[in-house]
């Protein structure tokens, strides 16, 4: 994931979010020893990346282990480029050494 500056937790702010017990315990499994509120931090600060094209791709070409065709569905942003895919253009999805299954532009795996 996406690397986000570290900010000491006493200048944070105190917030509640509600978690059912067994995404909480997914989390924590997930999070081995960053801790499922950093985990959680971290997917938040990537997803506001994301919506508010601050995006900067996380992957290079070496941790795609596979890809197959595939259409998008939705707008998508390719994890190599950061460029846009748009609903029903042509894409790939890729395999990443961790197993994730992350979108590719067609553009992004040309020779």
């Amino acid at each position: 994931m996406h690397a986000i500056a570290r900010t000491p937790t006493t200048e944070m702010e105190v917030t509640s979010i509600r978690l059912e017990r067994e995404l909480k315990d997914k989390l924590k499994e997930i999070a081995h020893n960053q801790g499922y509120q950093a985990l959680i931090r971290e997917i938040l600060w990537n997803y506001v990346q994301q919506k508010s094209g601050e995006w900067k791709p996380g992957f290079s070409r070496s941790d795609i282990r596979a890809s197959v065709p595939a259409t998008a569905e939705k707008q998508e942003h390719c994890v190599l480029t950061g460029q846009l895919i748009h609903p029903q253009e042509s894409m790939f999805l890729g395999l990443t050494r961790n197993g994730d299954m992350v979108p590719l532009s067609v553009e992004s795996l040309a020779p």
